[in-house]
């Protein structure tokens, strides 16, 4: 069997799908791979084109289809050129050739047949009655957008009293027109395989007479498609849609799944007219349409295809394949596992379209592969599929993006999903919280005048090499806003006398009015109470850059801590105090609280001290924003332990997130320096481990956390 990844698609199917690239000017095929499949076994289906295998009888050529693109991909236009353009000749030649000349011929038999075991029927007679019956029961349609099953079975016996043609379900928009069809989709289900459905047994009066069953198979098509926006509604639709998937769409089904539609913009208007008007494109519409209308001849009727054993080997051996594939799914892969248990049974299907259209009488070796190699597209496009946002994400994404303020009433008129009771939509908003966080997203709640307001903001990683800054000798006009790489920093901090914030100004004055939304940074001034060694002692863990300021001694030690953050943060002037006020709640120091502007301009030092640190965790800008969970859960840890100091509480709240082990033995070797006996040092361990929500046991802390205690007492000399 040949290496999967090195399949091609059938080439003159995917000479079409070229044409209805340049012809939408979209260079994404998939959309229009599953919909040129799906015109070439219509047309195979239309003249009974039937399967030989030798293993699993006769099967007719069908295809099932769902296909789906954005808006603007090119849907309709597409549809259009294959319907006036490609098959537009079968269409012709079928419904006024072939049809008539096959359904007049097999009326005959089916007449004889009626005469045969009727006494006092004659042949004439018998045609007669056959005749009007077929009338009866209305013109035969090439396709559809919609029926009832009583509909689709009375199309099914005017098709058997034809011997010709195939019942063709094509419904656009699906998402809007999904649940009207639910009735007919479920019959679908059973016309996959063979093209049998069982009859409905109905009351047989004057007025509804109960025709005569005739026993056959009537091959059927179907093909779902519109824009994923409107099926994955996250509500009753696309719980709909999933369902009929489990139900057996899933391995009965052909899949595209769309989610850009790629245009080449740099393209002309005169390049565009040239591709939409191209000779040689129209050559080959003139010449592909003329091709498949042949197909329609009467000749082609029934068309045999068969199975060889080398083929019917490469079947096995792709469905043993997936099969393998499939068993390595999880037990709740239900609909994953019946796609790829089956994907062999689609290929054959689709291997016969493909020989139909090239007058083989046999499906060939690359029949099969190309035939594979569109299965396997179909199985990553119904991986995508199936990867779909659950609600909350969907919630947490438009909160982020809709650019501002909403109310749940808002939420409500917007999203199809976001309904039910007050419970159910607030654990929907605490999940979307809780998954935003997770994923760069910041939801923000408050409430005035008992409404609750929700913003939201996508937040964007921080680049080291791109830190906001803006720049000045002056101090307060002529800034300059520049992106420097942290590691350029130091340069800055140590010229003379100059003055730069970490926020860019709109117009190169530093005013709160003038500043923009936008950081990702934040300054910390150290004015005494904390040496520089203890600082960078506590801090260990992050990256940041320490610079001595004009004021510094050895006695009394002055200097400012810039801490790149993880995410580049846009608040407001109050946002940004508040934020700043959490991040000097949090520190283990204190430090100048009065700096907490985004206004706020920092005097560089020429003659300091500055030096980076040694760790590489990044400031979680998400612990300090206002009005989040994140934030919410930092304050209630710091409330849960009022009693303890800031040294305290910030070794506790850093064993949270932390190695525990590793926090403890560096809290103690700070007790250490801080001329603490080895007993005093041993109970302020054992009261902070037992404050954690899980402490370490007793003996790892002696194993441990005071062995290092012991050997740095040893070194200090004294216990």
């Amino acid at each position: 069997m040949r290496d999967l990844s090195t399949l091609t698609f059938h080439p003159t199917a995917e000479k079409i799908v070229d044409l209805l690239c340049e012809k939408t000017q979209n260079t994404n095929p998939q959309f229009f791979r599953i919909m040129v499949c799906y015109y070439i076994c219509k047309m195979a289906a239309s003249m009974r084109a039937q399967i030989i295998t030798k293993d699993r009888g006769v099967l007719p050529v069908n295809f099932y289809g769902v296909n789906l693109g954005i808006s603007g991909s090119g849907k309709g236009f597409s549809t259009n050129i294959l319907e006036d353009h490609i098959i537009n000749r079968f269409h012709a030649r079928f419904f006024s050739e072939t049809l008539p000349v096959i359904a007049d011929e097999n009326l005959n038999e089916l007449a004889a047949k009626r005469s045969m075991v009727s006494a006092t029927l004659g042949i004439d007679e018998a045609y007669a009655l056959c005749s009007q019956e077929y009338a009866s029961l209305g013109e035969m349609a090439f396709s559809f957008d919609s029926a009832t099953t009583a509909a689709v079975k009375q199309m099914r016996h005017k098709l058997l009293m034809a011997d010709i043609g195939a019942v063709n379900l094509e419904i656009d928009e699906i998402g809007s027109n999904l649940l009207g069809n639910t009735e007919v989709l479920t019959t679908f289900l059973e016309l996959y395989d063979v093209g049998k459905v069982k009859q409905k047994l109905t009351k047989n009066t004057k007025d509804n007479v109960r025709s005569k069953e005739i026993q056959g198979k009537t091959p059927t098509n179907l093909i779902l498609f519109g824009t994923p926006t409107k099926l994955f509604d996250g509500a009753k639709t696309e719980e709909e849609y999933w369902s009929f998937i489990s139900t057996g769409y899933g391995r009965r089904s052909f899949f595209g799944y769309s989610q850009s539609s790629t245009r080449d913009k740099s393209l002309t208007v005169d390049e565009i007219y040239d591709r939409l008007t191209s000779p040689v494109s129209e050559k080959f519409m003139e010449d592909i349409s003329k091709d498949f209308g042949e197909l329609a001849m009467k000749t082609n009727h029934n068309f045999k295809i068969d199975v060889s054993k080398e083929v019917s080997k490469i079947v096995i051996k792709y469905k043993m394949l997936c099969e393998d594939k499939a068993d390595q799914m999880g037990d709740l892969e239900d609909s994953a596992k019946a796609e790829m248990s089956h994907r062999f049974f689609k290929a054959l299907k689709l291997a016969g379209g493909y020989a139909f259209i090239d007058r083989q009488s046999s499906i060939s070796i690359d029949n099969i592969y190309h035939a594979i190699c569109m299965a396997e597209e179909s199985g990553r496009a119904f991986e995508r599929m199936q990867k779909q946002d659950k609600s909350y994400v969907k919630l947490a994404k438009h909160i982020a993006t809709v650019g501002r303020e909403v109310t749940h009433v808002d939420l409500a008129e917007k999203l199809p999903f976001y309904k039910g009771t007050s419970p159910q939509k607030a654990d929907m908003m605490n999940m979307a919280i809780t998954w935003g966080y997770q994923n760069s997203i910041i939801i923000k709640q408050k409430i005035e005048n008992n409404i609750e307001f929700i913003t939201g903001e996508a937040l964007k990683k921080t680049n080291l090499d791109e830190i906001y800054l803006s720049h000045s000798n002056d101090l307060a006009a002529g800034y300059k806003n520049i992106r420097a790489p942290f590691d350029k920093l130091i340069d800055l901090v140590k010229m003379d006398s100059h003055h730069w914030c970490n926020h860019h100004t709109e117009s190169g004055r530093r005013s709160e009015e003038n500043m923009m939304p936008g950081c990702n940074t934040v300054v910390i001034d150290v004015d005494g109470g904390v040496t520089i060694k203890e600082a960078a002692f506590l801090l260990a863990d992050y990256k940041f850059l320490l610079h001595t300021t004009k004021s510094h001694t050895a006695a009394n030690n002055r200097f400012r801590i810039i801490f790149p953050l993880n995410y580049n943060v846009k608040l407001s002037e109050e946002d940004f105090k508040e934020f700043m006020i959490n991040i000097y709640e949090w520190l283990p120091f204190d430090c100048d609280t009065a700096t907490g502007q985004r206004s706020r301009k920092w005097l560089t030092n020429s003659h300091g001290v500055a030096e980076y640190s040694k760790g590489t965790e990044l400031l979680d800008a998400l612990l300090f924003i206002p009005r989040t969970t994140k934030n919410a859960d930092r304050k209630t840890v710091i409330n849960n332990l009022k009693d303890l100091n800031n040294i305290e509480r910030w070794f506790i709240s850093s064993m949270k997130t932390g190695s525990r082990n590793n926090q403890l033995i560096r809290y103690a070797l700070m007790l250490v320096d801080s001329g603490f006996n080895y007993a005093e040092i041993n109970q302020k361990v054992a009261d902070i481990n037992a404050r954690t929500d899980k402490p370490l046991s007793d003996i790892e802390i002696r194993n441990t956390v005071m062995k290092s205690v012991e050997k740095a007492l040893f070194k200090r000399g004294g216990q």
